[in-house]
């Protein structure tokens, strides 16, 4: 049984959450950055404004792999003379940034009609040989690579690009 205070607890909770995403949204609309990292399907305000806080500024990174490696999407390694083994990704760097962009990323798997078709069916191709939950970080680490090149060359999300590099050992 919930008590009258919880439920106005609760009712102010609200209140207070839409208003902090009300100022996060007029921020990040004001922002060409983040406007136009949001140009990328499942890219909303809190991740863009996230993804730009986290970074920065995209002279920092000379490429997008190290962008992969600062944000802990990328697997850890372990060798010992002429073994590699790869294992689960390293987590380091801002958890809340790679939690959003894994949430990007099951948006992106799961919707029909998409303007990142490609990523969806590379996503779906991962999914088949390693399971959904690896795909997703998997696409994830292709998102944030994508969302630097984005912000690094100041160009919108273009699905046509993105479609190009079908691979996972891609330059964007």
């Amino acid at each position: 049984m919930v008590s009258l205070t919880g439920v106005l607890t609760l009712a102010v909770l609200n209140r207070k959450i839409a208003e902090a995403s009300r100022v996060v949204a007029q921020q990040a609309d004001a922002d060409v950055r983040t406007k136009r990292l949001q140009t990328f399907p499942g890219v909303g305000p809190v991740t863009a404004a996230a993804f730009v806080a986290t970074l920065d500024t995209p002279e920092r990174f000379a490429t997008a792999g190290q962008v992969r490696a600062f944000l802990g999407l990328v697997p850890r390694e372990y060798s010992s003379g002429e073994s590699t083994h790869r294992g689960r990704i390293t987590k380091a760097g801002n958890s809340r940034l790679r939690a959003l962009l894994v949430e990007v990323a099951w948006s992106v798997l799961r919707a029909r009609a998409t303007a990142a078709a490609a990523l969806r069916g590379w996503g779906i191709r991962v999914a088949a040989r390693r399971g959904k939950r690896i795909a997703a970080v998997a696409l994830a680490r292709r998102i944030a690579g994508i969302l630097y090149a984005m912000w690094r060359d100041g160009r919108d999300f273009a699905p046509a690009i993105v479609a190009g590099h079908a691979g996972p050992a891609s330059t964007i």
